[in-house]
């Protein structure tokens, strides 16, 4: 048994080594260029994408959409195991709720990316329409994002207030900071009654707001009547799928922290096979939703649906659709149904390549459907039936990745990955 001395060495921040300070600068350079190339794009306009009348989404809402279905792990599954108790849980929440709050922060950017126009962001507001599903976007994107920044600060009380301690005498200054935010946690039965009950509010309040925030993001798909788009299937699809973008980010990071910060003694392969098996279902749901969303139509399908469905299963997307199918479901669920699979260093492999493959996902989701509208493309320019991101939008699209990897990597600096107080 670790003494609670040995328990604050080991969990509490340390400073960058050499790679993190190589990882970080690296991170940081992907973001200055990023936003030199969105500056640039603000001065010349959206001409320098490759977006026009038919595709006028592209990449900048696939990666939308990725930010959103990954923040659903830190939100309803984690919150599930809080109001469970599930013991096991207790190394990984924290990790989860942090990959949550970077990638709702990044959602709620890259859509603001995606405006032509980001100085009538508050047009959204002022001439809001209550039946538009953008609306409830606007409205639900801000109040996850503030919920899960209190599913993440409140259980962190106690640490700040151990960490205004264990820093006192070395790091005066990060002791003056960890006490700031402690809010004067003294530990006593009042602050440990008040803080119980603050969690577990926030925890039931964001499982129906994570549930809403999906839903509605696939109503911004469904309403619209387009090939490809139009069904009632589309939320539990978005829903089911984002299960496994977040689980695969979740296993990739708790991976990563768990050798850059010499974690194994607290999170153990234990904890890999729980998360390899809440993977494995995940594929499975969204594998059967997969199959209700694309087999049946391509029996039932009228012609222009059987159109957008041969470019996916046979013509130009194929590759990328059977990828992201196969690699991102099929092989995850094969592998990780072994227990071997299921071990640390091959559940990182398995959880990077989902998480590739959802982000692709994302795109094929929104590409192909655009590219394919209710009246023939005729009359317009010959690249207008094709797209492909431009520069601009790639450079910018890393950015927002390697953002969202920065938030995750500071805050991991600076907060205690795992709880000390238990």
């Amino acid at each position: 048994m670790k003494t609670h001395e040995t328990l604050i060495k080991d969990l509490a921040p340390t400073k960058f080594t050499k790679l993190g300070v190589i990882w970080t600068s690296f991170l940081v350079i992907v973001v200055v260029i990023g936003a030199i190339a969105y500056v640039d794009q603000l001065i010349k306009g959206q001409v320098v994408t490759n977006m026009r009348d038919y595709a006028l989404w592209g990449i900048y809402i696939s990666n939308f959409v990725f930010f959103v279905a990954t923040s659903f792990v830190g939100s309803v599954t984690v919150a599930i195991l809080r109001l469970t108790n599930n013991n096991w849980r207790t190394p990984l929440v924290r990790i989860a709720e942090i990959i949550t709050l970077a990638a709702i922060t990044m959602a709620g950017i890259t859509i603001m990316i995606d405006m032509a126009r980001p100085d009538r962001l508050l047009n959204l507001f002022i001439h809001a329409r209550i039946q538009s599903p953008i609306t409830w976007d606007v409205i639900i994107i801000p109040t996850f994002l503030t919920v899960s920044l209190l599913l993440l600060y409140f259980p962190l009380l106690p640490d700040f207030a151990i960490l205004k301690n264990h820093f006192k005498t070395d790091s005066p200054k990060m002791s003056k900071l960890y006490g700031m935010l402690s809010l004067n946690w003294t530990g006593s039965e009042k602050q440990k009654n008040i803080q119980t009950k603050s969690i577990k509010i926030v925890a039931l309040l964001i499982l129906p707001v994570g549930l809403i925030l999906q839903t509605i993001d696939a109503w911004l798909f469904s309403t619209t009547y387009r090939i490809g788009w139009d069904s009632t299937n589309f939320a539990p699809y978005f829903i089911s799928g984002a299960f496994v973008a977040g689980t695969g980010a979740l296993i990739t990071v708790i991976y990563v922290v768990r050798r850059v910060k010499k974690l194994e003694n607290y999170i153990t392969d234990f904890h890999f096979d729980k998360l390899g098996k809440l993977l494995s279902l995940a594929c499975i749901i969204y594998l059967y939703f997969n199959i209700n969303e694309y087999l049946i139509p391509f029996f039932t399908a009228k012609q222009a649906e059987m159109t957008h469905l041969d470019s996916l299963l046979f013509g130009h997307y194929a590759p990328l659709f059977w990828f992201v199918t196969i690699g991102g479901l099929i092989v995850p669920i094969i592998v990780l149904f072994f227990k071997k699979g299921r071990k640390p260093a091959s559940m990182f492999a398995i959880g990077l390549i989902v998480v590739i493959a959802s982000w692709w996902k994302r795109y094929v989701i929104v590409t192909p459907t655009l590219l394919h509208p209710f009246l023939p493309i005729q009359g317009v320019p010959e690249s207008w039936r094709e797209y492909s991101p431009s520069v601009h939008e790639w450079l910018i699209t890393f950015a927002t990745l390697a953002m969202c990897l920065l938030i995750i990597t500071i805050l991991v600096r600076y907060l205690p990955v795992i709880p000390i107080q238990r």
